[in-house]
């Protein structure tokens, strides 16, 4: 289950340190003609946008800064119908200011919003202004009803179609380029399904598309993943290891949530259960996120202890997010999973785990839903998304990693895409981008970026090797 929740800090983050603010006072000038305050020019332009709230601005790397709640309609259908007495509700929006005449990258984890000023690897390439727009229905960016069936993807792009109509009027009437990572890359190409025009061209990086809930390919992707079939044979042994000792591991699990203050009743509904779905998670977690270089850490022979084995499944997996407090902030994800999204079919792939497993959903979407909420399965939505991107999409360019499990069920072209791109990695993992490819194609994928936004290639920039998971907070992400 933890495979589906999980995302890197970005090494791209940019501490989001003030470095003066709006309100400070002007420094004293003599002889010299005013200088424009920049942060005022751009607050008088965002003051024209109804529905705008300007929580704070401040100057950030020398450029204005702002955190913002835009009012959404909850259900933008009864907004279509003019209905302006539905239920609304504020969605938190950073903007990072570079100038009006540049181009625009609309960003987007898919998750929460980040917590401070950061670069996605799209803005630091066109020298972009960014908006980072946080998902529908996570943190306070939820209508006050919480009515769950207001959660869909072409609800959440809808709320992207109105972030960027409204700011295209007020500000940036350039180029727009949307982004994101994992949940934040298939957000972003989800806005463009229904929104085509909204955006001139797309950046997603590591985003799987999984069309076909039943027939997934993650488990034998996996399998094949890395250079010495010893690590992936390792691995299975490190999970059958914790298994057979289960008495014991189930036994470490609760002492561990007794020091640190965790429950493991509400969700998953025992902390055996719990074990389970840490332990079907942890090969894909581990070539999510490590490498090669790692695989001589596995603890996988039967001379390793059982605290050897909980201690690595909790540095993979992580035993506190399978607590009802450590999932509570992404039920969100595992209800769009659950209803459109889908999720890797571990257990049933699992084949060296027969008999050993007790709970057949235990690493299933479902299982991080609660019963009163989980919703009905809409097998058509991806298909759907699918559909268009094979017959009608363009400009979209997209970047792997070789060895990211999520790797296994790609965004794929048709005869109909026009004027897109597909890159990966080698050796890259869930962390992968432009930066991280070679040399020749790092310098080919940034053009073709930079020729979408009209913006002059600067070769240094191109040189440049980044990696921009999405920085919505750490281990936060589509796992």
């Amino acid at each position: 289950m933890r495979r589906f929740i999980r995302s890197a800090l970005a090494a791209t983050l940019i501490a989001g340190s003030v470095v003066t603010t709006a309100a400070a006072a002007p420094a004293v000038q003599t002889a010299a003609a005013p200088v424009a305050d920049p942060v005022a020019e751009v607050t008088a332009k965002l003051q024209t946008i109804p529905g705008l709230r300007i929580e704070r601005s401040s100057v950030v790397g020398g450029k204005p800064f702002f955190v913002l709640w835009y009012t959404q309609a909850a259900d933008h259908k009864l907004a279509n119908h003019k209905q302006a007495r539905g239920e609304k509700f504020e969605q938190r929006v950073t903007l990072w200011h570079r100038g009006f005449d540049r181009p625009t990258v609309l960003h987007t984890t898919g998750y929460g919003g980040v917590g401070g000023a950061f670069t996605a690897e799209p803005t630091r390439l066109v020298d972009g202004n960014q908006l980072n727009v946080e998902q529908r229905f996570f943190n306070t960016s939820t209508p006050a009803s919480k009515n769950w069936s207001k959660l869909n993807i072409w609800q959440a792009a809808t709320d992207h179609h109105e972030i960027v109509q409204a700011f295209k009027k007020a500000l940036y009437s350039g180029k727009w380029v949307s982004t994101g990572a994992s949940k934040g890359g298939m957000t972003s190409v989800y806005h463009r399904r229904f929104y085509p025009n909204d955006v001139d061209a797309t950046v997603a990086y590591v985003a799987p598309q999984d069309v076909d809930n039943r027939r997934d390919s993650y488990v034998g992707f996996i399998q094949d993943a890395g250079t010495d079939p010893a690590c992936n044979l390792a691995l299975r042994n490190l999970q059958r290891n914790t298994l057979l000792r289960r008495p014991a591991m189930v036994a470490k699990l609760k002492e561990f949530a007794a020091q640190n203050g965790l429950t493991y009743e509400d969700t998953f509904g025992s902390a055996d259960r719990a074990l389970e779905a840490a332990v079907l998670d942890t090969p894909f977690a581990f070539w999510q996120y490590s490498t090669q270089d790692s695989c001589p850490e596995v603890p996988g022979t039967a001379a390793a202890t059982d605290q050897q084995l909980f201690d690595f499944i909790d540095l993979i997996s992580g035993w506190s997010f399978y607590s009802d407090e450590g999932i509570a902030d992404y039920i969100p994800y595992y209800f769009q999973a659950t209803q459109q999204l889908n999720w890797p079919d571990v257990a049933s792939k699992t084949t060296w785990l027969k008999g050993l497993l007790h709970y057949r959903e235990a690493g299933d979407a479902p299982a991080g839903v609660p019963d009163a909420i989980e919703p009905k399965h809409e097998p058509f939505a991806m298909a759907d998304v699918d559909l268009w991107l094979k017959t009608s999409g363009k400009r979209l360019l997209f970047v792997y990693g070789e060895n990211d499990p999520w790797s296994a069920e790609k965004f794929e072209p048709g005869r109909g895409t026009r004027d897109s791109h597909w890159y990966t990695q080698p050796n890259g993992n869930h962390g992968s981008s432009i930066g991280g490819l070679p040399a020749a194609q790092r310098t080919e994928a940034t053009q073709i970026l930079q020729k979408w936004m009209g913006v002059t290639v600067n070769p240094a920039v191109a040189q440049t090797r980044t990696n921009t998971i999405d920085p919505g907070a750490q281990r936060q992400g589509l796992r």
